[in-house]
């Protein structure tokens, strides 16, 4: 049983219990009524119960909307995949080995530090 559903039947249990509490005591001993302890206990109990269905609930459904935007992600990722590959990787490896060529490693050149801003005055 889910703590949602737990909480559900707590709530319904200790409101029952107050309600039947009350009627009985107010019925047997002529309008003597129930303590105000019992009633108080009974009644944050169920308050307590009936947020903790509705906080469970919404954790459930956000946990199932995570889920299948996971799945509907992985899927399209997927399909994204298998449609696209990376069909220039063969190409180029395929063109290097046929020449029996490494490919050449292009040093970055030097940074020119002659460079300055140029003002809206200088021309």
């Amino acid at each position: 049983m889910t703590l949602k559903w737990m909480a559900v039947v707590v709530a319904a249990v200790s409101l029952t219990l107050c309600v039947t509490a009350n009627v009985v005591v107010g019925t047997a001993h002529g309008g003597d009524p129930v303590p105000f302890l019992v009633n108080v206990l009974a009644i944050t109990a169920t308050g307590t119960a009936i947020v903790l269905a509705v906080v469970a609930d919404l954790h459930e459904r956000l946990n199932a909307r995570i889920t299948a935007l996971t799945e509907f992600l992985i899927a399209r990722l997927n399909e994204l995949d298998h449609n696209t590959g990376d069909h220039n990787t063969g190409f180029v490896e395929g063109y290097l080995l046929s020449r029996h060529q490494d490919p050449a490693v292009v040093p970055i050149g030097p940074r020119l530090h002659g460079r300055r801003a140029m003002l809206g005055g200088d021309d």
